[in-house]
């Protein structure tokens, strides 16, 4: 299971258009179905059916402690590096690192992994890095000039409205892919239960 921040459905048209012509290019790479696209917040790799009941009640008071903000996809990377790079994304810019939309960002995927350990629930991951997965490589490969065509991007901007959980069904979607399946939605922002 994952908890996440869904795209706009603007922002996914928008990169699904700028990437199409590209992705042929980039046969040495698996690419992700835009379906799937969105921001983790936090991952949980194993999450007992007795955990789910406190996790979505702490996830929804985590949620109604944040507020929305303002993002747009911009520019790109690889995981762990661009020499070396296994995992190809599209960044997030939220503003400045140490503006109050990045802090805000910062502190939705804290709220989500306290939720998470404070119900009983390992997280799996290191420091928040805001992200969308493009695509995979099978091997460790070079991604420079990916990064550099991602340079160019900047996507619509998009206000954060909710949270998701999301569980995944590993091999159960086309061509064995993840099948993904929302789980609980938690609104942001202290009227979110009016919103509910």
């Amino acid at each position: 299971m994952f908890v996440a921040l869904p795209l706009s459905e603007a922002a996914v048209e928008h990169l699904q258009e700028f990437l199409a012509p590209r992705q042929e290019a980039g046969a040495d790479l698996r690419w992700t179905v835009t379906e799937q696209w969105h921001l983790t917040l936090a991952f949980l790799p194993d999450v007992a059916d007795r955990h789910l009941d406190e996790l979505e009640e702490r996830l929804t008071r985590a949620a109604r402690r944040r507020t929305a903000v303002e993002v747009a996809l911009a520019g790109g990377g690889a995981f762990p590096g661009p020499s070396r790079g296994r995992v190809l994304f599209a960044a997030v810019d939220a503003g400045e690192r140490t503006g109050s939309r990045a802090e805000e960002l910062r502190r939705m995927a804290t709220g989500a992994r306290a939720a998470a350990v404070k119900s009983g629930i390992e997280v799996e991951g290191a420091r928040f890095h805001p992200h969308v997965t493009l695509a995979r490589a099978r091997r460790p490969t070079e991604m420079t000039r990916w990064i550099r065509v991602l340079e160019g991007y900047r996507g619509p901007t998009w206000c954060t409205e909710r949270l998701v959980l999301v569980e995944s069904h590993l091999g159960e979607g086309p061509r064995r892919r993840p099948r993904y399946e929302i789980r609980a939605d938690f609104p942001l922002g202290a009227g979110a239960e009016t919103r509910a």
